[in-house]
């Protein structure tokens, strides 16, 4: 009766998704706020980002910019937080002509921005909400995301790819409510869908994706229901919204903390910020019309600074993944544990080489590092057990990590798995906007509804509408799948030898790296693999170079060790014994280039090895008998 009702009700939604699929496509691909953008705005700012030639502006001449935003000539917006909605601001704004700043504590996506998932989904979860518990407004955050998901691959196609994801199924029910389910997301989707869903019998699954288990449960393989979402590499794709952002004149400061709030006397409205250099400890004031937050899951601690009696905002979910060697899943199939014991989704992804599986959802405090819990890790090994013909072994885990979700909700809520992902914008102290919740697929309409709401509350005049929707990110412009042969065919990679210069030849594993991870822009990493004799891997069994090093510190903010580790690259987030073993290195090419002493090397090298034992590995993890302690 119960399994009658559940399809019955499947098949109601269908109905209904179908007609709201159709509205959602009657109205215009681009925002009302687009209507005042023209095609010479959009090409002007194009031009000026896929420029071959063009070099972001050093670190100091950004602090200068923000440094010369005085009370009596202020920055239109000034956001506080480098993480994807705050850089997302940052450029929308900036390409509408408006004047922008960005400050970041630490350094663009080291916080939850860089510790996703890294899918970008439309929310099949959500979906499955809104039909069962008839709530239409999750199925409009299924539609919202769907089509800003399709904006996301589009504007960055060389860190994201659509990415099959198998669903296995071990009784004929299950069988017919994914595949219904899953061709109600299909629908759904409508223009905006990657691939279409399908079924595979348990032999054909089997062949995709050959660590799949048979029988689960006492009960056989039926089959499996495969449907398609967006991956991405979250810290890239967030440095290149910064990084595109300043080509397109924002002024983007990272390793600058905010520590107090500007007000004017007479209005009490926030009009500014004191910031703090983190490098120098230089200590500066910066004006703005309007200050943006976008703090993450530290954004009631700002909004603490206009009022010390704010009320929190944020309920923080801490949310942890494993990476596991790549034998774990093949290259191009994702798998989803529907349902685990407590009634979670666990995702294990291929990822960059090696097998992503996360994701736990607890309530949790809010910390600048947070790490995993042993039993976190140990619930996601479980939950993947049962679904697999390999033995899932805790010493197999190269690297685990905590990241903080900011839910934008009602703090005593008991479940925070159960709360809407929704994003909220408010003002609610005069000059300060306020943007949270949300998800990383949102992150560009979420930063329009931010600019939106500053332009209306600091009567700014923008010179054109939002472009953000068609506007692709710094390595996209003209990037092709097949662009990693030019590099292979026609760099080498110089390097260094017992004191020996010798060639090395530009392999397709480090060509298509580099590709992937600078789009247009790899062949300026090539050549200085080629012409600085920087070609040597960073770490055995990855792609990483030498290269990128020099690269990032001249190109992408680089300033630390960590943010090269752990952002620029994602050596500490696959493997953290290989992003301890590359330190040394990653530190002696980065004091070359940043002129950095003696001391500061000291400080580099300790300050990373204390980030890294954040990654609980079972390296660095302590075992007592076989268990942990």
């Amino acid at each position: 009766m119960a399994t009658a009702i559940r399809l019955r009700r499947l098949g109601a939604a269908a109905v209904v998704a179908t007609a709201a699929s159709g509205a959602f496509l009657l109205q215009p691909s681009f925002s009302a706020s687009d209507r005042g953008a023209g095609p010479s705005s959009l090409g002007a700012v194009r031009q000026k980002i896929s420029d071959p030639n063009a070099v972001v502006p050093s670190r100091a001449a950004q602090e200068a910019a923000l440094i010369g935003a005085s009370a009596a000539n202020p920055l239109d917006i000034l956001v506080i937080g480098g993480g994807a909605t705050g850089c997302g601001v940052a450029l929308d704004a900036t390409t509408r002509g408006l004047r922008v700043g960005l400050v970041e504590r630490e350094d663009f996506s080291s916080g939850t921005s860089s510790r996703s998932t890294k899918l970008i989904h439309g929310g099949v979860r959500y979906l499955e909400k809104a039909v069962f518990n008839l709530d239409y407004g999750q199925l409009k955050l299924v539609f919202h995301a769907l089509e800003e998901r399709k904006q996301v691959i589009d504007n960055a196609p060389h860190l994201c790819h659509a990415l099959p994801c198998m669903t296995p199924c071990f009784d004929w029910f299950e069988v017919v409510y994914y595949w219904m389910g899953l061709k109600m997301y299909d629908l759904v989707a409508a223009l905006r869908l990657l691939h279409v869903s399908r079924y595979y019998s348990a032999q054909e699954s089997v062949e995709l994706f050959p660590t799949l288990a048979r029988k689960g449960n006492n009960k056989s393989l039926k089959g499996t229901v495969v449907y398609y979402d967006g991956q991405m590499n979250d810290a890239r794709l967030n440095v290149g919204l910064a990084c595109t952002a300043a080509l397109a004149g924002a002024a983007v400061l990272n390793h600058a903390e905010v520590v107090d709030l500007l007000k004017d006397e007479a209005s009490n409205r926030t009009i500014g910020a004191r910031i703090r250099d983190n490098l120098s400890g230089k200590e500066f004031d910066t004006y703005a019309k309007v200050v943006v937050n976008a703090a993450g899951p530290f954004c009631d601690s700002l909004r603490k600074m206009a009022d010390q009696d704010a009320q929190p905002m944020i309920c923080p979910s801490s949310g942890v993944h494993i990476v596991l060697p790549d034998y774990y899943s093949p290259e191009g199939m994702g798998l989803i544990v529907p349902k685990t014991k407590d009634g979670r989704v666990v995702f294990m992804l291929p990822w960059l080489g090696r097998t992503i599986a996360g994701t736990t959802d607890s309530n949790t405090p809010i910390t600048l590092l947070p790490e995993p819990h042993e039993d976190e890790i140990q619930f996601i090994l479980d939950a993947i057990c049962d679904y697999l013909n390999v033995k899932v072994r805790r010493t197999d885990v190269l690297s685990a990590w905590s990241g903080i979700r900011p839910l934008a909700t009602d703090p005593s809520a008991k479940s925070t798995e159960s709360i809407s992902r929704d994003h909220v914008v408010c003002e609610d102290y005069p000059g300060l906007v306020t943007i949270t919740g949300g998800k990383w697929t949102t992150y560009r309409g979420m930063a329009e509804d931010a600019v939106n709401a500053a332009i209306k509350s600091g009567k700014l005049t923008p010179e054109n509408g939002c472009l953000t929707s068609k506007l692709q990110i710094i390595g996209g412009d003209g990037w092709d799948p097949a662009s990693f042969t030019v590099i292979a065919q026609q760099y080498v990679r110089m390097k260094n030898s017992h004191g020996k210069v010798v060639p090395g030849v530009m392999d397709t594993a480090a060509a298509k790296h580099l590709s992937h991870a600078y789009g247009t822009m790899a062949e300026r990493v090539a050549a200085i693999a080629q012409n600085e004799n920087l070609g040597k891997r960073l770490a055995h069994g990855y792609p990483f170079l030498e290269a990128e090093v020099a690269y990032c510190a001249r190109n992408e903010y680089c300033e630390s060790a960590i943010d090269f580790l752990a952002r620029r690259s994602r050596l500490a987030f696959l493997d953290t014994d290989a992003a301890s073993r590359a330190l040394p290195r990653v530190i002696e090419i980065l004091a070359t280039e940043h002129n950095w002493d003696d001391s500061r090397q000291k400080y580099e090298l300790e300050k990373a090895k204390e980030f890294l034992k954040t990654f609980k590995s079972s390296k660095n993890a302590q075992f007592h008998d076989g268990k942990h302690v």
